[in-house]
């Protein structure tokens, strides 16, 4: 006892990083930048992981004598963030659990030789996942004690100011087929966009984690490197809390946030959902709700710390900050969203993505909810790869035509960048009418204007009875408050028509779900949708047949043209 109590304090967190961050500044003969955030108390296994960054001029990922260390590029334990040394090196405290990662500077990657990638994240987690859990999938395998030095080879590429990243959430397959219609309706579209990569915001699986290994060989064939943001059906449901919800994620996958850079932007995937445990959901609630807690906020701060301040920042995670559904639903909004934004103010070029609601929505977020720069932050809800969870009759492929809750077809996104600029647009994979077009137009009978037939909700054969009863519907699938909607009637008459937008269900999601009953989730159900517009038909058009003329500009000024024939029975 005597000896126990001689031994000096226990460092604290503080001095571990300082100690880090000393280190590297001896072996340069720099200065450390200055303190880094996250002062929590440390863990009772916490460790110094070291390592050196270095050019990898072989490709086998391995470091070799003779290979040149490569200065100022970040390396992370998930919260702290320290700059490589000239020489390479870096330091960092690390606990069980905790993934050391490097954050790929532009024109560097960790991508070796073709069909080979030298690993970007090393997980520190000595005994693997506990075995009392008891996961129906595997966790994570013990990695035994801490490398004496954790190394990341980076292979110089090259990296062009303008060029396009797929945006993939909730393809969500539940089980071997639905997996089949990943591959056929999302993955195999990916590689005619000659992205430089892709980004998936979630749900890659429907809770069936055995798909992982399957999906994963998938993407190897779509011929781009692949990132992943976590969601709440990629979860080990059975654990207690949310402390070993991604075990599976982390073994297969990889870490559940982390960065990297790519020509002029710096891309920052996070996990937000924040899973209560299997014994702990509140009656009345969903299992989880969308925080990011302070390490990830910790771990933005950081990284933005060393990001050139003309950089676009793309901010990625499953939840989104807000939904237009349910403004108050802690389960489909970022309730520490603020902590965010305010981080993102500092930065005068930066947008935000999301999934998780299978709707598409363009928010945009001002002072009232933490953006203090002049304008608003850009938080885009991705539409979903899956639709309505793979619901509804099939298409001459087999693959279920599973149109989302708000009437958006099944797809991916596009962003473009140049320099530090992006626009974004919205790729449908339906096979259908609406395949390639970026709106629908509907005439719509809300009233019961009888006929032989019974009330027609849907067509575009109407009798002079019915006008007063019946209205235009418009909708942009990726638009939102900032997309302009014109709309025209020629023929025997010509009128402008005054359209607004609306929050009411897409009318033919309502019809699809009444036609399909049997093929569709029992879940599915029709929401209001933030990219509809409106108006009433005229009560005096005449009978004839009458063009109806749609244009849309959105917020990129990229333009929309549609066009639908009215009939006017006499």
């Amino acid at each position: 006892m005597g000896d126990m109590a001689a031994r000096p304090p226990r460092p604290t967190r503080r001095d571990v990083i300082m100690g880090a961050a000393a280190a590297v500044a001896v072996s340069t003969g720099e200065s450390p930048a200055g303190p880094l955030l996250g002062e929590t108390p440390p863990a009772t296994d916490q460790r110094l992981a070291r390592g050196v960054v270095f050019e990898d001029r072989s490709g086998s990922g391995v470091r070799h004598r003779g290979d040149r260390g490569i200065a100022g590029v970040m390396v992370s334990n998930g919260r702290d963030v320290v700059l490589s040394g000239e020489d390479g090196s870096w330091c960092l405290p690390v606990s069980s659990g905790d993934s050391v990662l490097v954050v790929e500077p532009s024109g560097w990657s960790c991508a070796a030789a073709p069909g080979r990638r030298s690993p970007f994240h090393y997980l520190h987690q000595p005994d693997g996942t506990p075995r009392h859990i008891g996961l129906r999938h595997a966790g994570v395998a013990p990695t035994g004690p801490l490398p004496e030095s954790i190394d990341f080879g980076l292979v110089r590429v090259e990296e062009p100011p303008r060029f396009e990243v797929v945006l993939v959430a909730d393809t969500q397959p539940g089980d071997a087929r639905e997996l089949g219609f990943v591959r056929d309706a999302i993955l195999s579209q990916v590689p005619a966009v000659g992205a430089a990569f892709a980004i998936h915001h979630g749900d890659v699986m429907g809770d069936d984690l055995s798909l992982l290994p399957r999906y994963l060989r998938m993407l190897g064939a779509t011929g781009i490197p692949w990132h992943h943001c976590p969601g709440n059906h990629d979860m080990n449901l059975e654990t207690p809390d949310g402390r070993h919800a991604f075990e599976t994620w982390k073994q297969l996958v990889g870490p559940t946030h982390y960065a990297f850079q790519h020509a002029q932007a710096t891309f920052i995937l996070l996990n937000n959902v924040d899973y209560f445990g299997w014994d702990n959901i509140p009656e009345g609630r969903r299992g989880y709700r969308g925080r990011l807690g302070t390490r990830q906020l910790d771990f933005v701060r950081n990284v933005l710390a060393h990001v050139p301040e003309d950089h676009l920042i793309v901010v990625s995670m499953h939840i989104p900050l807000v939904n237009f559904e349910d403004p108050s639903s802690e389960a489909d909004t970022t309730i520490d969203r603020r902590a965010l934004l305010e981080l993102l103010s500092t930065r005068p070029h930066a947008v935000s993505f999301s999934g998780h609601s299978h709707t598409t929505e363009h928010h945009y977020l001002g002072a009232q909810e933490g953006f203090r720069a002049a304008g608003a932050h850009h938080h885009h809800v991705l539409t979903a790869g899956c639709g309505s969870w793979w619901s509804g009759p099939p298409d001459h492929r087999g693959i279920p035509l599973s149109v989302s809750r708000d009437g958006s077809p099944k797809g991916f996104h596009v962003l473009s960048i140049d320099g530090n600029r992006y626009s974004t647009r919205l790729v449908p994979v339906d096979t259908g009418a609406d395949a390639g077009r970026g709106m629908r137009v509907l005439v719509c009978c809300d009233g019961s204007a009888e006929s032989e037939e019974g009330p027609r909700p849907l067509g575009c054969q109407i009798a002079p009875r019915q006008l007063p009863h019946a209205r235009l519907v418009v909708d942009i699938f990726d638009g939102g408050p900032r997309t302009d909607v014109r709309i025209e009637i020629e023929g025997p008459q010509r009128m402008a028509l005054s359209l607004h937008r609306s929050a009411a269900p897409d009318p033919f999601v309502i019809d699809f779900l009444a036609a399909n009953p049997l093929t569709c989730k029992p879940w599915f159900e029709a929401a209001p949708c933030s990219h509809l517009w409106s108006a009433p038909l005229p009560p005096d058009l005449v009978p004839g047949i009458h063009r109806v003329t749609v244009r849309a500009r959105d917020q990129y000024g990229a333009d929309l043209l549609a066009h639908l024939l009215i009939e006017v029975t006499a």
